[in-house]
């Protein structure tokens, strides 16, 4: 930590050695703070096993297969709902009969509350009974219908789901992206990023002249991903044309650049057949505060590309404009992993202002009672089409704007919570030497 991280000067000259692992890696971290310290560390951690923590950050975790989002019932209560964000195909969740836009109030019996609900949620046993809701005119009623899961080991395929809608001569690409996640957890092969690119070449064979990224739902990942990603849609790309910059603190900076040149400070777009970006003249991207990091970065990367006319639909994203790297031992006698802040990311232009997110061009909140994803009266995306073509496809607050308070959602626990992370492979130079 002394050498890799990005906070390095920051940390305690004389740390209590004597503390656990976790909390002494917590008792060393620069310390985030909204007021006294709005650009400190709101992302690093430890877990105590490596394994989990490198298989959790390719998309594999033990889960009902349903992402959801909390909010306090009502103003001033604290009593806590769920909200049901979107439920992988073919998980135990589904299977059950959860579906996005599913309210739940109770677990296990229990009525969810600011005190109990991460207990209830997150605690131990692997099966979860949910009591579903109503969500009428006059409020939450809770009903006596419940679903039981029990949780499996998954392992999610972020490429969600892909479209193509027409009005008049727009040719609307439509896409929902999960996770930046290249392949299957211990697979050397790139499953998921050549999904996605065979989704840009059915765009570009139908035409597609315009694009939405929907983001909304979008943790992060890993930066190659991110690029990949980024090379299908950026305009004019040529030879080493930049995407992302990642600045190393001042100690380890030198002896990177020594050993690996300036190249290994730089990810560059590739020139890609399915890369539609000719046809393009901007791009909309979906976002929620659920929108974090490699998913940011997408959007800081290719605004040089489209004179800044990368567009946001929704609510502020997260705001993470940094990047780190898994630590582990690698003789495995050492079970646990680190994921620390290492770099800071730029785009072309060294722009990275979004440590506070990306207020959007245009702010729509999700309601409770949300319509299925991909349908063109879904809010979000209904916005998105009017704002390309000009047609609405759903009056504005038709359904009931969403005004609660949230208290937390399943989305920032996925692979460490909002995060971005990138492999080395190439060996890192060691302090001292």
């Amino acid at each position: 930590m002394s050498y890799y991280y990005y906070w390095n000067d920051k940390i305690p000259a004389n740390p209590d050695k004597t503390l656990s692992p976790d909390q002494f890696f917590d008792s060393i971290l620069y310390k985030y703070n909204a007021t006294s310290n709005p650009t400190g560390d709101r992302f690093s951690w430890i877990q105590q096993s490596a394994d989990e923590l490198k298989a959790s950050l390719s998309g594999e975790s033990k889960t009902t297969g349903m992402e959801f989002k909390l909010y306090l019932r009502s103003s001033g209560s604290t009593d806590v709902i769920g909200s049901v964000l979107y439920v992988y195909p073919g998980s135990p969740a589904d299977k059950a009969g959860i579906k996005r836009g599913d309210v739940f109030s109770k677990v296990n019996g229990t009525n969810l509350t600011t005190t109990n609900y991460s207990s209830l949620l997150y605690g131990e046993g692997d099966t979860k009974t949910y009591t579903l809701a109503d969500v009428q005119s006059t409020g939450i009623v809770d009903t006596n219908n419940s679903k039981s899961v029990t949780a499996v080991v998954l392992q999610e395929d972020p490429v969600f789901m892909d479209s193509v809608y027409t009005y008049g001569a727009k040719k609307i690409g439509y896409v929902i992206y999960n996770q930046f996640v290249p392949g299957p957890n211990g697979s050397s092969v790139a499953t998921y990023d050549q999904k996605l690119d065979a989704v840009f070449g059915k765009f570009k064979a139908k035409g597609v002249n315009e694009l939405i990224l929907d983001f909304r739902y979008n943790p992060g990942g890993y930066v190659s991903s991110a690029t990949a990603l980024g090379s299908l849609i950026a305009k004019g790309i040529g030879n080493k044309s930049v995407f992302v910059r990642k600045e190393w603190n001042p100690t380890v900076a030198p002896a990177l650049e020594k050993q690996y040149g300036t190249d290994f400070f730089y990810d560059y777009l590739a020139q890609k057949a399915n890369n539609i970006g000719d046809n393009l003249s901007q791009v909309y991207v979906l976002t929620t505060s659920g929108t974090a990091s490699a998913s940011e970065l997408v959007i800081n990367g290719l605004r040089p590309y489209f004179g800044q006319k990368v567009y946001t639909i929704g609510t502020t994203s997260y705001g993470k404009n940094v990047g780190s790297i898994t630590i582990s031992d690698n003789t495995g006698k050492i079970k646990w992993g680190m994921q620390p802040i290492v770099s800071k990311s730029f785009n072309r232009d060294n722009e990275s202002n979004y440590s506070t997110g990306f207020v959007p061009t245009v702010e729509v909140r999700e309601p409770l009672n949300m319509r299925p994803l991909g349908d063109v009266t879904e809010r979000l995306l209904s916005e998105a089409i009017y704002q390309l073509s000009g047609t609405r496809t759903a009056r504005r607050g038709a359904d009931d704007t969403n005004t609660r308070t949230a208290v937390g959602s399943s989305i920032e626990r996925k692979a460490g919570g909002s995060n971005m992370f990138f492999t080395v492979d190439k060996p890192l130079p060691i302090a001292g030497q």
